[in-house]
C-alpha cells in the first residue's frame, strides 16, 4: 500500500516590542539572567496584567500580510499547566477567539533547474492567536535553572492547516514565514535566540484516504534545516512502523538535528487537559476598520510579489531575483542603484557577484557599506559609456569597497580610465577580423546574432584589451550590414 504524509507546522514568533505583553518591563535577548522581570512578571499576589497594544498591532499586521481575516472581537484565555517555566501556573493566550484567522503562505518549490522558478502554491493558515511567552530552563549536571527575562514577551503562534505532503514544503513554508515577519518588521526572527520555534505535526495515511492518521508532535527543531531533517526522519519512522505490521501512538517526540534520531517525550495533551477559561482580568479586544487601515497602509511589498515585479518591470532573470528579493535591505538598494543608473541588469549582477562577495568577506552588514547605490550607478555608467572597462571597473569597485570614494576619482586616481580608440584605427581591426573568419560571416548573414561574438575577441587582442566594448559591437554590426 503507498502512503503519503500529512504536514501540518505550529510555529511561534516573538513579536518585536520594547515591552512585554501585558508589562511595562523591557523585552529583550542577551541580559543577565532575571534582570527583565517585575511583579506581573514573576506573578507576585495582587498584581495585574495590562495590554500592551504595539503587540496586538503586530500580529493584526501579520494577519493582514498573510491574508487572514482580522476578527471583530477576540478574547484571552489561560491556559493552565504547571511547569517551572511558567510563574503563573497558567499562560495567557487566546483559545476560541484568536485575532486571526484563515490567510496563507505563498511557498515555491524549485524547479529541476535552479535558474528556473519553480511550482509557486499557498499553504491554507487555521489561525494566528497572541500569547505570553514563557521563561527558559537552563539544566545543568544535577540542576535546572530558570531565566524569567523571556517570560512575559509577545508571542504569536501561527498554525497551518494539515496540507504539506514532503519535508521541503515544509522547509519552504518556514522559509517564506519567516521572511514575511522580518519584512513587515513583526520579528527578527533569529531561531538561535528562541524569537522563532516551530513544532511539526507529522502523520502518514494511504494515498486517497480523506481522514487524517495518528499524529505525532515533533518538538525542538531548532533551525529551518532541523525542521526540514525531523520531518523526513519522522515520515520515515513512521512508515517503518506500519510497514512491520506495528501501531502509530499519537505523541510528542524530541529531534536531535545532530544525531539525525528522535525519542518519546509523552503522550499527546488533548485541548482540555489544559482546562482552558477567559481570563477575567483582560477585556475583550475590539478591532474596528480605522485600526485595520492604518496597519494596512504599513504592510511591505513581500518577497515573491517583488519578484514578480523585478521580474516583469526590470526584465532580471530569476537568478538574480531569487537572491535580492528576500533581503528588504537589499532589494531596496538594488532598486534605488537601478533608478539612478538606468541600467537594472547591471546593478543586479555587481550586487549579487561583487557587493554580496566583499560584504562577506569583511563579515559587515549591508549597512555598513562604504558603497552607496549613487556609488554603484556610477561605476555602471562609466562602463556602459565606454569610460572605463569591464577589467578596470572590477579593480574600482574593490577600492571604492574599501575606501567609499566615487568610481571616477578612483578612476582618474589610478590612470583606470579607457583611452580613446582611433575610430579608423578601430574600424580596421574589425575588417581583419570579418575576414579571417568566413565561417562567422556566413552564420551571421544567416541571422545567427550570437555569431558576432567570434569576431569581438580578435579586435579585443588587436587592441590590447582597451577598446571600447560598445565601440566595437557597434562598427562590427555597421560593417557587417554592409556585406
Amino acid at each position: 500500500m503507498n502512503y503519503e504524509a500529512v504536514i501540518g507546522l505550529e510555529v511561534h514568533v516573538q513579536v518585536k516590542t520594547r515591552s512585554k505583553i501585558f508589562t511595562r518591563v523591557g523585552a529583550g535577548y542577551g541580559h543577565e539572567p532575571n534582570t527583565l522581570t517585575d511583579p506581573v512578571v514573576l506573578a507576585l499576589p495582587g498584581t495585574l496584567p495590562v495590554m500592551n497594544k504595539a503587540a496586538l498591532d503586530a500580529v493584526i499586521k501579520a494577519g493582514l500580510l498573510l491574508g487572514c481575516e482580522i476578527a471583530p472581537v477576540c478574547k484571552w484565555d489561560r491556559k493552565n499547566y504547571f511547569y517551572p517555566d511558567s510563574p503563573k501556573n497558567y499562560q495567557i493566550s487566546q483559545y476560541d477567539q484568536p485575532i486571526c484567522l484563515g490567510g496563507s503562505v505563498e511557498i515555491e518549490l524549485l524547479g529541476s533547474a535552479r535558474n528556473v522558478m519553480g511550482e509557486h502554491k499557498k499553504i491554507p493558515l487555521t489561525r494566528i492567536h497572541l500569547e505570553e511567552d514563557v521563561g527558559k530552563l537552563n539544566h545543568g549536571t544535577s540542576d535546572s535553572l530558570v531565566d524569567y527575562n523571556r517570560a512575559g514577551t509577545p508571542l504569536m503562534e501561527i498554525v497551518s492547516e494539515p496540507a504539506m505532503h514532503t519535508a521541503e514544503e515544509a522547509y519552504a513554508y518556514l522559509t517564506s514565514l519567516r521572511a514575511t515577519m522580518i519584512y513587515g518588521g513583526i520579528s527578527d526572527c533569529d531561531m538561535e535566540k528562541g524569537q522563532l520555534r516551530c513544532d511539526a505535526n507529522i502523520s502518514i495515511r494511504p494515498i486517497g484516504e480523506a481522514k487524517l492518521g495518528v499524529k505525532v508532535e515533533l518538538k525542538n527543531l531548532n533551525s529551518i534545516s532541523f525542521v526540514r531533517d525531523g520531518i523526513s526522519h519522522e515520515i520515515k519512522r513512521q512508515l517503518a512502523v506500519v510497514e512491520r505490521g506495528g501501531t502509530l501512538m499519537q505523541e510528542t517526540r524530541d529531534f536531535d538535528g545532530m544525531t539525525g534520531t528522535s525519542q518519546s517525550l509523552r503522550t499527546k495533551e488533548m485541548a482540555h487537559d489544559y482546562r482552558y477559561f477567559p481570563d477575567p482580568d483582560l477585556m475583550p479586544v475590539k478591532v474596528d476598520e480605522a485600526w485595520k487601515q492604518k496597519l494596512r497602509a504599513e504592510c511591505p511589498e513581500l518577497p515573491f510579489d517583488k519578484q514578480r515585479r523585478f521580474l516583469a518591470d526590470y526584465l532580471l532573470p530569476y537568478t538574480l531575483t531569487s537572491v535580492l528579493v528576500w533581503d528588504r535591505a537589499l532589494a531596496d538598494y538594488f532598486e534605488e542603484a537601478a533608478k539612478l543608473s538606468g541600467k537594472p541588469q547591471a546593478v543586479g549582477n555587481w550586487i549579487v557577484n561583487d557587493l554580496l562577495r566583499e560584504i562577506g568577506v569583511a563579515k559587515i552588514a549591508l549597512t555598513e557599506s562604504k558603497v552607496q547605490p549613487a556609488h554603484l550607478a556610477a561605476l555602471v555608467q562609466l562602463v556602459d559609456t565606454g569610460a572605463v572597462l569591464a577589467n578596470a571597473a572590477k579593480e574600482i569597485f574593490v577600492e571604492m569597497f574599501a575606501t567609499g570614494d566615487q568610481p571616477d576619482a578612483i578612476a582618474d586616481r589610478r590612470g583606470l580610465k579607457a583611452a580613446p580608440t582611433d575610430a579608423s584605427e578601430l574600424e580596421q581591426w574589425c575588417r581583419d577580423a570579418i575576414a579571417a573568419n568566413t565561417k562567422a560571416l556566413a552564420e551571421f548573414k544567416a541571422g545567427k546574432d550570437s555569431a558576432i561574438n567570434a569576431f569581438k575577441g580578435p579586435v579585443m587582442k588587436a587592441s590590447k584589451g582597451k577598446a571600447n566594448p560598445k565601440l566595437v559591437d557597434e562598427t562590427l554590426r555597421r560593417l557587417l550590414g554592409t556585406m
